[in-house]
């Protein structure tokens, strides 16, 4: 199975040990990686700002740079919500309607493709240590992956997954949200920051980088010792053993 990389901004500049452990996962499971240099950012910023017609010209530049790929995978579930998103946007453009209706559909979050077209449901990953989950806005109230992550963190041996409380609430990052409304934004991530304390986890984990950027830069000025990580940097630490579905 062919698989193209959708590395995102977030994992690209501030996370290339997402990208490589997102490459190396989708290879443990018999994927065949190609990473088109062409490609930009989804245009969520540029879109949710208003900017529609600029971001429409990224939108399309996108559909070409992938105009051969059989899936497009990537370890973020906003962004790739985003190219969802492409199928609507451009649902009336002449040139690029069913082109945007083919690209879309073949747009996958990592844990989504793994659980859901992989069909992967046991992961031999020797990571260790009490977790708890962050679930990100777009992700699961747009995009619609809820189970997947979980039920693969909690398929590991090693892992203690506790529950985090008020899961549902926004970090208070949501793209350009943390720059309009930085007050407001700096409160969200506060709560946020408190629930994670309170589960006693030695880790948080997530599928949106910027989510846990956001929620590590209050933790880190709090002097909490939580580790943040992005679920595929568990989901990859495999072992010697056969990988199991």
């Amino acid at each position: 199975m062919k698989v193209s990389l959708f590395i995102t901004c977030m994992a690209d500049i501030f996370a290339w040990q997402v990208g490589k452990a997102t490459v190396e996962l989708l290879e443990k499971y018999g994927c065949e990686v190609d990473f088109p240099e062409g490609q930009t950012c989804c245009g969520q910023p540029s879109y949710n700002s208003g900017y529609k017609k600029e971001t429409i010209k990224s939108m399309k530049h996108m559909i070409d740079v992938f105009e051969d790929a059989e899936y497009i995978v990537g370890p973020s579930g906003s962004c790739v919500y985003m190219l969802r998103e492409y199928e609507h946007i451009l649902k009336d453009d002449p040139e690029y309607s069913e082109k945007a209706k083919k690209f879309s559909r073949k747009a996958y979050e990592i844990t989504q493709f793994l659980y859901e077209v992989l069909e992967v449901r046991n992961i031999p990953s020797t990571f260790k240590g009490k977790v708890t989950y962050h679930p990100s806005c777009h992700m699961t109230r747009l995009l619609g992956v809820k189970e997947a992550p979980l039920r693969l963190l909690e398929s590991i041996e090693g892992v203690d997954v506790v529950p985090l409380p008020q899961a549902e609430d926004c970090c208070g990052f949501g793209g350009t949200f943390a720059v309009k409304n930085a007050v407001i934004s700096g409160r969200m991530v506060d709560e946020k920051a408190h629930h994670v304390e309170e589960t006693e986890a030695e880790y948080l984990v997530g599928g949106d980088m910027a989510c846990l950027m956001n929620i590590q830069g209050r933790l880190t000025r709090e002097g909490k010792n939580v580790e943040v990580l992005h679920i595929v940097e568990i989901l990859n630490q495999f072992s010697n053993e056969e990988v199991k579905k």
